[in-house]
């Protein structure tokens, strides 16, 4: 039996807020998790919002995260693929994350096949009938002219104007809080709907693994498909784990 079979998910860790302290306190803890499933891990998702706020100049990066990029790029260098897919806080994640430590970035939903269990992977953002201002938004985030553009502030300017908005956001209270934001009614949910649509073109999918909306959901859909919502590492520090036969969602506790 293979001892790495276990696949991973985690999601929105939203490093740099509210403050650098509270935020290294996090990554330690995140770095900690990483070395607790090294030994088992076949894959390691990490579905979106690694950063709270993350923009490659062409040759400048926002200083700091040394000992998750550090610890991520060990993973893979002892061969162990770690996907990260970009959330509506770090969309403008370019190529320095593959180029110097081999992490597979996504942004659109993806399908894959674990054993005989089929997943649909997603952060989350942006899908879903409705928050039409967001969609707008997140169409203007991903031109490349705009991104050309916010390229010519200077990186000292660029970033001190990211973590200010960052550090000013919603997720920075509840970070200072710490406390769960809100409970949801899981009907009432965008990627509930999303969720239901995309198994009716799809019948065959098993799991609908989602980030973003920061509550820890396990959700059947039918008598075959369930909708996974990760939580986050603000406040829950929850995390989804694949044996090859069952999907759990279960809390790190170091």
């Amino acid at each position: 039996m293979n001892p790495k079979a276990n696949i991973y998910f985690a999601s929105d860790f939203h490093l740099g807020v509210p403050d650098h302290d509270s935020s290294l306190l996090r990554e330690k803890k995140l770095v900690s998790w990483l070395g607790s499933i090294q030994h088992d891990a076949a894959e390691i998702y990490l579905m979106g919002d690694v950063f709270d706020f993350w923009f490659e100049y062409k040759t400048v990066v926002p200083k700091g995260y040394i000992r998750l990029l550090g610890k991520l790029a060990e993973l893979i260098d002892n061969g162990i693929p770690v996907h990260v897919f970009k959330g509506n806080h770090d969309v403008w994640a370019f190529d320095y994350l593959t180029k110097e430590a081999g992490i597979i970035l996504h942004r659109d939903p993806v399908e894959r096949v674990f054993g005989n269990k089929t997943f649909y992977l997603a952060h989350g953002d942006g899908l879903g009938p409705g928050d039409t201002g967001y969609k707008f938004l997140k169409k203007v985030f991903e031109l490349k002219f705009n991104q050309f553009l916010f390229r010519w502030l200077h990186p000292d300017i660029g970033t001190k104007m990211g973590l200010y908005f960052s550090r000013k956001s919603r997720i920075a209270n509840v970070a200072r809080e710490q406390k769960p934001e809100y409970k949801l009614v899981v009907e009432n949910e965008m990627l509930y709907h999303y969720s239901q649509s995309i198994i009716q073109s799809s019948p065959y999918i098993d799991f609908l693994i989602f980030g973003h909306r920061h509550v820890p959901i396990d959700h059947a859909l039918n008598n075959k498909s369930r909708m996974i919502i990760l939580g986050d590492w603000v406040t829950h520090f929850t995390y989804a784990v694949f044996d090859g036969n069952k999907l759990e969602l279960r809390k790190f506790e170091e």
